[in-house]
C-alpha cells in the first residue's frame, strides 16, 4: 500500500524514479551553494560566543589566537580526509555511512543513536539559543542577565520557522543559506574594519602588550579551550551528510572544502584580533554577547547593525545544521536503523518531512533545559569520538582496499595526524580533569546496545507501529524513497 501511494503521489514529477516505486531527493546543491553550506554552518554562534570560552580556558589573548589557528588547521586536515571518504563512499550520511560500510551495523547504529537523538538536535538548540540571545539583547540594554523564558521562547520560534522553510522546499532552504552567508561575511568584515579603525586611531586596548601572560599549562584546560574553538569550526563535515543532493559530488566536495575552510579560518583570526583591539580580556569574559559589546564601543549610534547581522548569521547557521542533521536521520531510517516513516519523502515537495519534524521535536525538547556552554562541551566530546572513528575508516581502506579507484587522495600522514588529535581531544580532559558528565556520555552510548539488539537486530516492533506509520504517511503526504545512485 505504501509503494502504491508513492507511485501515484509522484507520478510524472521530476525527482521520482519512474520504475522504482519510490521518491528521492533532488541534486540541487551546486559548488557555490556547497561553499555557502559549509561556511554557513561554520560561521554562526561560535565566533560570537566562543571567544569567551577559549580565552577563559587558555588564560591569555596570545594563546587563545594560537588555539583558533590550530583549530582551523585541524578542521582543514579533517575536511581533506572527509573529501577522500566522500569520493570513495558517495553516500549521504557522513560518518554514519562510512562506519556502516567499514565496521558494520552496530557501530553505525551507536553513531546514529547519539547524533540523531542528541548530537544534531543539540547543535540546533545551541545555535538557536545564541540566535535568541543576540535577537533579544537590544531590548534589554540595562539587564546584566537576559530573561531565560524569553530566550528559550525566541529559540523555539527560530526552530519552528526553520522546519517550515525546510519542509516547504530544499531549494528555498539553500537560498536562505546563501543570503545568510552574505550577512555573516558582512558582519565579520564590519568587525574587522572597526578593529582596524581603532588601531589606526591609537585607541587599541593593551591586551597584546603581555599577550601570553597567564597562559595555562594544564592539558585538560587546553583541551576544553579546543572544544570551545572547534565548536566554531563545527560544520566542516556537513556537506558529506548531503552527498546525494550535491551536483558533481566527487569534484565539488573537495573544491567546496578547500575554498570554505581557509576563508572561514582567516575571518575568525582577524575577528578575534579585532575583539582584542577594542575590548580588554576582562570585558570579553564579562560580556553576554561579545560582538554587541564590541559594537557599543566602536559603532556608537550604529551599534544596532551588529546584533542584526549576528542574528541573521546564527539563523543561517541553525538552518544549515537543520538541513544536514535531518538528512542524517533520513539516511539512518532508510538503512533500517530508525523507524521507516523517517525515511519517507513528501510526494510533491521532495523534502524529508518526517525526519525534519522529528529533529524539530528533539531540538525543542533540548532548548528547555539548554545551556550554551554545557551543550558545546558535550557536542565537541561526542563529535571527536565519531570523527576519529570515521578517520580510522579511511586508514582501514588504505590498508585493506589499496586497489579501490580514488579520484582524490590525501597523504597518509594527514589522517594519522587527525586521528591522533581526536584521541588527544577525547582522552586529555578525562585524564587531566575527570568529570561526571563524561561518565553520563559513555552510559548514554552503552544504552544504545539494548536498543539496537531489541529493535534492529531482533526486529521487535509493535504491530500498532505499522498502523501509526500508515496514518502518519497519509497525513503528511509522504512516500517511501529510493537510494540515489
Amino acid at each position: 500500500m505504501e509503494r502504491s501511494q508513492g507511485r501515484e503521489g509522484g507520478k510524472g514529477v521530476a525527482g521520482q524514479e519512474p520504475s522504482g516505486g519510490g521518491l528521492r531527493l533532488r541534486r540541487e546543491i551546486g559548488l557555490w551553494s556547497a561553499v555557502s553550506l559549509i561556511a554557513g554552518c561554520m560561521i554562526g554562534s561560535g565566533i560570537f560566543m566562543s571567544p569567551q570560552g577559549v580565552l577563559v580556558y587558555m588564560g591569555s589573548p596570545g594563546a587563545s589566537l594560537v588555539v583558533w589557528a590550530v583549530c582551523g588547521l585541524l578542521a582543514m586536515l579533517g575536511a581533506l580526509c572527509y573529501a577522500e571518504l566522500g569520493a570513495l563512499i558517495p553516500k549521504s550520511g557522513g560518518e554514519y555511512a562510512y562506519i556502516l560500510r567499514i565496521f558494520g551495523s552496530l557501530p553505525a547504529f551507536l553513531v546514529i543513536y547519539t547524533f540523531v537523538l542528541v548530537g544534531r538536535p543539540a547543535a540546533i538548540a545551541a545555535v538557536s539559543l545564541s540566535f535568541a540571545e543576540y535577537a533579544v539583547a537590544p531590548f534589554f540594554p540595562s539587564c546584566s542577565s537576559l530573561p531565560q523564558a524569553v530566550l528559550k521562547s525566541v529559540a523555539a520560534i527560530c526552530i519552528l520557522l526553520l522546519v517550515l522553510v525546510n519542509c516547504w522546499s530544499s531549494r528555498l532552504a539553500t537560498k536562505l543559506m546563501n543570503v545568510c552567508t552574505v550577512a555573516k561575511v558582512f558582519s565579520m568584515l564590519l568587525i574587522m574594519a572597526g578593529g582596524a579603525m581603532v588601531l589606526g586611531q591609537g585607541r587599541a586596548s593593551t591586551a597584546f602588550q603581555s599577550a601570553f601572560h597567564n597562559t595555562t599549562q594544564q592539558v585538560g584546560c587546553i583541551s576544553m579551550a579546543f572544544y570551545q574553538g572547534l565548536w566554531s569550526f563545527d560544520g566542516w563535515s556537513n556537506l558529506n551528510y548531503v552527498m546525494e543532493e550535491l551536483k558533481n559530488p566527487k569534484q565539488n566536495l573537495a573544491w567546496a572544502l578547500m575554498i570554505a575552510i581557509p576563508l572561514v579560518t582567516s575571518l575568525y583570526i582577524l575577528v578575534n584580533i579585532s575583539y582584542l583591539l577594542v575590548l580588554s580580556p576582562k570585558e570579553i569574559l564579562s560580556s553576554d554577547a561579545v560582538a554587541v559589546s564590541w559594537g557599543n564601543q566602536v559603532l556608537g549610534a550604529w551599534a544596532w547593525l551588529v546584533p542584526v547581522a549576528v542574528t541573521l548569521s546564527t539563523f543561517g547557521s541553525a538552518n544549515g545544521t537543520f538541513f544536514s542533521g535531518s538528512r542524517l536521520c533520513y539516511v539512518a531510517a532508510r538503512e533500517g536503523h530508525m523507524p521507516q516513516l523517517l525515511s519517507m519523502v513528501h510526494v510533491r515537495r521532495f523534502t524529508p518531512t518526517p525526519a525534519l519534524m522529528f529533529t524539530t521535536a528533539v531540538a525543542l525538547a533540548l532548548v528547555l533545559p539548554g545551556n550554551f556552554s554545557i551543550i558545546v562541551n558535550f557536542l565537541s566530546f561526542i563529535s571527536w569520538i565519531v570523527y576519529g572513528t570515521a578517520i580510522s575508516c579511511l586508514l582501514y581502506l588504505r590498508m585493506k582496499k589499496k586497489n579501490l579507484p580514488r579520484p582524490y587522495k590525501v597523504p597518509t600522514v594527514i589522517p594519522v595526524i587527525v586521528l591522533l588529535a581526536s584521541l588527544c581531544l577525547v582522552l586529555a580532559p578525562i585524564i587531566d580533569h575527570p568529570q561526571i558528565e563524561f561518565l553520563y556520555i559513555f552510559l548514554f552510548l552503552l544504552s544504545g546496545l539494548p536498543v539496537y539488539f531489541l529493535f534492529v537486530y531482533f526486529r521487535c516492533q509493535p504491530k500498532c507501529l505499522q498502523v501509526v506509520t500508515l496514518h502518519l504517511q497519509l497525513l503528511l503526504e509522504v512516500a517511501p524513497n529510493i537510494k540515489n545512485d
